[in-house]
């Protein structure tokens, strides 16, 4: 471990690390707007489930290095290059939580709202999104973890696009451990912490759940 190496480079690391943090949000945010309209339209449209779920779980058994490698030559080494593969692998862990929350509404709560004169975007609003909530914030976690990690993988797109899994291929490249050890481990960190910042959030987004188990 070169401890000098590390300080000379603490600017680079908290860099990458903005910058891989960065590319991260910017997938998961993509893929669970996107994830939203697919799984409203399954659970409407009931047909639509089976093609939508087959649809993104291709995507997702897709060996994220080839995929990568793939598009490289046809949009270049760009920000569309590392975002595509990363949107799409969060496409299926949405889906799945998000169909599986609104799905297990009670039928007789919605029964209620359309008693109450709600209509279809608002009961979605007002009643079927806050009680999906604790499967969406799941969904959410697991995609934010998934992503950090495979956002490692961008680091075959070089110096612009590769956050901390730059320093990874640079290490593996010059057989230089420290470097490796330097791209993994606040990567690995990155994910920890954001996955307790999800958890204070999905807690704070459904206080009824907390009073329920605490009666």
């Amino acid at each position: 471990m070169d401890i000098p190496w590390i300080l000379d480079h603490l600017d680079e690391l908290a860099l990458r690390t903005l910058q891989h943090f960065g590319l991260a949000a910017l997938a998961v945010g993509v893929g669970f707007v996107l994830s939203m309209g697919l799984s409203i339209l399954a659970v409407r449209v009931r047909l639509t489930m089976g093609p939508i779920v087959t649809l993104t779980g291709i995507f997702y058994t897709i060996p994220s290095l080839a995929l990568f490698a793939a598009l490289v030559p046809v949009t270049g080494l760009s920000l569309f290059t590392a975002e595509v593969p990363l949107v799409l692998y969060t496409l299926l862990i949405f889906v799945r939580n998000i169909s599986a929350g609104l799905d297990g509404v009670p039928p007789d709560v919605i029964e209620a709202a359309d008693g109450m004169g709600y209509p279809g975007r608002t009961r979605l609003l007002r009643v079927e999104l806050p009680l999906a909530v604790p499967l969406i914030v799941a969904g959410v976690r697991l995609a934010s973890v998934s992503t950090i990690g495979l956002v490692t993988i961008s680091g075959i797109l070089g110096d612009r696009f590769g956050g901390l899994g730059f320093f990874i291929f640079e290490g593996y490249r010059r057989s230089f451990p420290t470097e490796i050890i330097a791209g993994a481990v606040p990567s690995v960190i990155l994910a920890l912490v954001v996955d307790r910042l999800l958890v204070v959030a999905g807690a704070r987004l459904t206080p009824w759940f907390k009073e329920r188990a605490g009666a």
